[in-house]
């Protein structure tokens, strides 16, 4: 052999090579399920090797009944991943969902009207002409906030006459309350009272509903985050273990994992996310950066699947609910 670098002298021994598993790719019969698909990635490399690992530290939380913590941005909602994340909740696999206004707005709408799937590279001036608005490439017609807000000032004059002041997770209960959609992640979240804590709830629309209620009361209707604080801390606090599944990054994310410092970190983390680390964000903050904050106690019980959401959350769902 003329190249020399290949006959390089082996100078450790401390990666026991032929004890690491070999690189192999799934049968591609007709037979081959789903869930045996989502076995085959651990051996497959790169992140689907990840999303193996993830789907193994979902079912050891589920073996050790650690009271699991999910987290998930309004796009989330927008998506299709909007229905798993209701059955998630449907089948109390989850100790509360931490998200954002987007999210608890979106799975309203959808009760009474459906999203559509359009184009991310559709001219915006038309998609504005036709009263349409796009949320990458789903389209969401304006008549949907119409009725949002008809809805919602409804429920706000309801909520109004029953108490003046209400935590968001409160507010969000008494909401699902409301609905009578079994695909709705509010409808499950109430029936099996399951907490869904939205610290920024006046953001969005509902914030500008709450808004122009509020300009015509003497007696204001005050959301009060304070207090979903005491419920949420307490709630981690009270744990035996705790584990996170993040669906991407911003204030959900951080929300739970700030959160878990009280308890010096979480048991287990499963990130999933397209933020990059390298802007020093939260959203790309990797888990291995949380162990340095008491945010998630080891890396070990860790894993980041740098990925789209919708990619791969289905797969680790099917995991979820049926092993």
């Amino acid at each position: 052999m003329e190249n020399e670098s290949f006959k390089r002298e082996k100078k450790e021994n401390s990666i026991e090579i032929n004890k690491l598993n070999k690189i192999k790719g799934p049968s591609l019969d007709n037979s081959t399920t789903a869930l045996q698909l989502l076995n085959s990635y651990k051996n497959l490399g790169f992140q689907a090797s990840h999303v193996a690992k993830a789907a193994e530290l979902i079912q050891r939380m589920k073996k050790e009944n650690v009271d699991v913590f999910l987290t998930a941005t309004s796009n989330m909602g927008s998506s299709g991943l909007r229905e798993i994340i209701a059955q998630l909740v449907k089948h109390k696999l989850i100790k509360a969902l931490i998200t954002t206004t987007g999210l608890i707005e979106e799975d309203l709408m959808k009760t009474k009207n459906s999203f559509y799937l359009g184009s991310f590279d559709v001219d915006d001036s038309e998609v504005k002409a036709n009263k349409i608005n796009r949320i990458g490439n789903i389209f969401v017609p304006d008549d949907h906030y119409v009725w949002l807000e008809s809805f919602h000032n409804k429920f706000i004059q309801k909520a109004h006459a029953k108490k003046k002041i209400w935590s968001p997770s409160e507010y969000i209960h008494e909401l699902g309350l409301e609905l009578n959609d079994q695909n709705s992640i509010l409808y499950w979240a109430s029936k099996n009272n399951i907490p869904i804590f939205a610290p920024g709830l006046v953001d969005g629309a509902m914030g500008d509903h709450f808004f122009f209620f509020n300009e015509k009361q003497k007696e204001k209707l005050v959301i009060d985050t304070a207090k979903d604080l005491t419920i949420f801390y307490k709630l981690i606090l009270g744990a035996e273990k705790t584990g996170g599944v993040f669906l991407g990054g911003s204030l959900p994310k951080h929300h739970l994992i700030g959160a878990a410092i009280l308890r010096n970190g979480l048991d287990y983390a499963v990130y999933i996310q397209t933020g990059t680390q390298y802007d020093g964000s939260l959203s790309g903050a990797h888990p291995k950066e949380a162990v340095s904050w008491n945010k998630l106690k080891d890396q070990e019980n860790s894993v980041i699947i740098e990925a789209e959401a919708t990619l791969v959350f289905p797969l680790l769902a099917l995991s979820w609910v049926n092993e």
